[in-house]
């Protein structure tokens, strides 16, 4: 069965059409939330998310790129959504825990500890993760769906909804500030 028949069997409502395309298709929606989320929890809450979003919005979808271009797209905007709750959830709570519950100055506060101090020499796989993740958000996502999902600048352009030159110029500064953070880290940390 062919995607498009799926897909109008799902518009139709029906669940065996949807099941078959989760089946075939939440590798690439896993993989590409942990891509950007970095942790497997997360990456599946994500991936859940965008099931649901396209088993609600699939009227919407017209047919106008493949259906996989379409969960990219979809996957990309839950995964960022995902990491701005969770920062603003962590600024809070690090806010809360200088001025305690009733705004008083807690007189000594809870340390901050960079995560990049705490690493050790095992982790650079951490350490390349966390340097994607202070990538601006569209470097960010260029990169992870190039260098991470292995596609080609095509496919990020029309994922991204950017020319290919534009996808290249992202890609060469995401490669340039990774170079530069990653540069700083090892000499910082004497590696």
């Amino acid at each position: 069965m062919n995607e498009w028949s799926l897909i109008e069997q799902l518009k139709q409502g029906d669940e065996a059409a949807f099941r078959k395309i989760v089946e075939s298709s939440q590798g690439l929606v896993y993989n590409t939330a942990l891509g950007i989320v970095q942790n497997p929890e997360d990456a599946e809450d994500v991936s859940q998310e965008v099931f649901v979003q396209l088993y609600e919005s699939i009227h919407s979808f017209k047919g106008e790129s493949k259906l996989s271009t379409w969960l990219y797209r979809i996957t990309i905007s839950k995964a960022m959504d995902h990491l701005r709750k969770k920062k603003r959830k962590k600024r809070f709570a690090f806010v809360q825990s200088i001025f305690g519950p009733n705004e008083e100055l807690v007189h000594d506060p809870p340390d901050f500890v960079h995560p990049g101090i705490s690493l050790d020499n095992k982790e650079k796989a951490a350490e390349l993760f966390k340097a994607i993740s202070q990538l601006p958000e569209k470097q960010n996502i260029a990169f992870t769906l190039n260098r991470i999902e292995g596609l080609n600048y095509q496919e990020i352009s029309l994922i991204m909804k950017l020319t290919v030159a534009s996808v290249e110029s992202l890609l060469h500064r995401a490669r340039k500030n990774l170079r530069k953070t990653l540069e700083a880290y090892y000499l910082e940390n004497g590696r």
